[in-house]
């Protein structure tokens, strides 16, 4: 694929993500895969996940890392999706939990300060793609 090919493509895919939508999350328990509903936090091209401290998925991260996440694309009849695998990372900075924090519309449903114990930043980094448009048949591999 051409540079020019691959920064449209690149491009694109950026513009399939909100700065807040709902994604799948898929996780390892041991040899058992999880994959649940998750809402997908995108900021200045990086991915944030908000979720509760003691939730099975902080703890299956911190056991592996390793995780991937599914956006669901429809056009009409037509259906794609972006995947996107990577690492996530538990973030604890103060400053970085508070920014992500006022940007999650349900966040003081479930937390009552950036400071709560119960409140856990999950960061997706290391992040390789497979784009399938809603057109097409043959998905794009790349890393972001």
């Amino acid at each position: 694929m051409s540079d020019d090919k691959f920064d449209s493509i690149k491009e694109e895919v950026w513009r399939q993500f909100r700065d807040y939508q709902p994604v799948f999350l898929a996780t390892s328990d041991a040899d058992q895969p999880r994959v649940r509903p998750v809402t997908l936090i995108c900021l200045e091209e990086k991915f944030w996940i908000v979720t509760g401290t003691n939730d099975s998925k902080v703890k299956q991260i911190q056991k592996n890392p390793r995780i991937e996440i599914c956006l669901f694309l429809k056009e009409g009849d037509k259906r794609g999706y972006v995947r996107i695998a990577g690492l996530a990372k538990i973030i604890q900075d103060r400053q970085t939990k508070t920014r992500i924090a006022k940007l999650c519309k349900f966040f003081n449903d479930f937390w009552n300060s950036p400071d709560d114990p119960s409140y856990t930043l999950i960061r997706l980094s290391n992040n390789e793609v497979e784009y399938l448009r809603p057109d097409e048949i043959k998905a794009y591999k790349f890393k972001l």
